[in-house]
């Protein structure tokens, strides 16, 4: 393909069918719904979903889409608290190349409007490949070492225009209008690091679900607005955001090499720059029975950059930190021998002697280290030792996560919030999601009882 990168995005998007996605990437695409769904249902213990759920109930007094493991709220509150439930209790996908998650922006306002629509299970899943390889496709453009050091952070920038692809495909939008939607959609790209360690990221999220919606139903009206976002010489993505970037990539082999496939997903909550370590971790805890009471010492060496987002919390506040800090996750696995939601609740991380060990985990940088690699020793008081390393964790495009594992994940999260029949009823729509004839069917299965 050739042309400016924005017309030839949209044009793909635009164009796609299902007999033209690979049978693997359409599969993988199930994946990451059923991931997404997982995490929602569990984004409900939350610690600040209470407060996205008020804000998304005042955006209008309208009922018509459904809240996954809820009730109903408006199209806008819908995709709002939907997009807020996958990121809330840090456990859903991560496009690693660009430290952008993917389905919290994608997933919600797709769903909204299929079911709005009554659209099928078809339409909904070719929708999910076209706004989930736009915005890693919109990703990989940036020089994103560039773009991180001047402090943006992904989601709210990629994903607007991913939101915007996936509701286009199900209203059928032409070039010239998916071309629109992407201008509409990157003059609300916004987000910045500024609010690394707060909630707020997880904001970027949720808002741009909501971004990419608006962006879209405004270009299904017709209005106006710029067809060149990405290369627009004055104001575009490529040229603000970074120098130029590199949008002969965006376009690369498109429809024939689908970066969605470099999305990974986690089988662990805690963040997903720390999965490496998390890895690494259970390939020590699984085979040697450790008492966390005879160790020495416990140390981890993480990348530059990792070691500086995730390595200065040994004293974390509160569940959110919790989830951040490399300290309280490995002293959370060698003790429990397990990583669930339930290790981030008051009762376990407020618990002294598990504070007071994870104040003694040395973290360190290590700089033959690359990405989320991780090396973790272990030292007992009697001298043995126990030593791990992990290039890929367990979830990477190249260590991926099982179906068997995503559907077990997906029974865990929703055991508190759904019956045992409506759990295994989303297991079987989402495998065969191409032959639902009503994504309504599947919202109905997901909204609590």
């Amino acid at each position: 393909m050739s042309g400016e990168a924005t017309a030839v995005l949209a044009e793909f998007a635009a164009a796609l069918t299902y007999d033209a996605i690979p049978v693997g990437v359409r599969d993988y695409c199930k994946d990451l719904l059923l991931d997404a769904l997982a995490c929602a249902v569990a984004g409900h213990a939350g610690e600040e979903t209470h407060q996205l759920a008020a804000m998304s109930s005042a955006l209008a007094q309208s009922r018509e889409s459904s809240v996954i493991g809820g009730d109903f709220l408006s199209l806008a509150g819908a995709t709002m608290l939907n997009g807020y439930l996958i990121t809330a209790v840090t456990m859903c996908d991560a496009h690693r190349s660009t430290m952008t998650h993917i389905t919290p922006e994608v997933v919600p306002p797709a769903l909204a409007i299929a079911e709005r629509d009554a659209l099928s299970g078809r339409e909904l899943l070719v929708a999910l490949v076209a706004g989930s390889e736009v915005t890693t496709r919109i990703g990989i453009g940036v020089d994103f070492p560039a773009f991180r050091a001047r402090g943006w952070h992904g989601p709210g920038i990629f994903g607007p225009f991913g939101a915007a692809a996936a509701v286009g495909r199900l209203l059928h939008f032409d070039a010239e209008t998916m071309a629109r939607a992407f201008g509409l959609a990157g003059s609300q790209a916004a987000g910045t690091f500024a609010a690394w360690g707060t909630p707020t990221v997880k904001f970027h999220q949720c808002r741009g679900a909501l971004s990419g919606l608006m962006a879209a139903l405004l270009a299904q009206e017709k209005f106006l607005a710029t067809r060149e976002f990405l290369t627009a010489r004055d104001g575009g993505l490529y040229n603000s955001y970074v120098s130029g970037g590199h949008p002969e990539t965006v376009i690369a082999d498109l429809g024939k090499r689908w970066e969605l496939e470099q999305i990974a997903l986690r089988l662990w909550p805690a963040a997903s720059s720390i999965q490496g370590m998390m890895t690494a971790m259970f390939d020590i805890v699984e085979k040697q029975k450790i008492d966390p009471a005879q160790v020495k010492t416990l140390r981890i060496a993480l990348s530059q950059p990792i070691f500086e987002m995730h390595g200065n919390f040994a004293k974390y506040k509160g569940k959110f930190e919790a989830l951040l800090s490399s300290h309280y996750v490995a002293s959370a696995i060698l003790h429990d021998r397990e990583l669930t939601l339930a290790q981030f609740e008051p009762a376990r991380y407020d618990d002294p002697k598990l504070r007071r060990f994870a104040e003694r985990v040395e973290v360190r940088a290590e700089p033959v280290l690359r990405g989320v690699a991780a090396l973790v020793d272990i030292e007992t008081i009697e001298g043995s030792s126990f030593s791990a390393r992990c290039d890929q964790p367990l979830g990477a495009p190249e260590n991926k996560l099982s179906r068997a594992q995503i559907e077990r994940k997906f029974r865990s999260c929703a055991a508190p919030r759904l019956s045992q029949p409506q759990i295994e009823d989303v297991i079987g729509a989402v495998a065969r999601l191409e032959h639902l004839a009503s994504v309504r069917t599947l919202m109905d299965m997901l909204r609590r009882g």
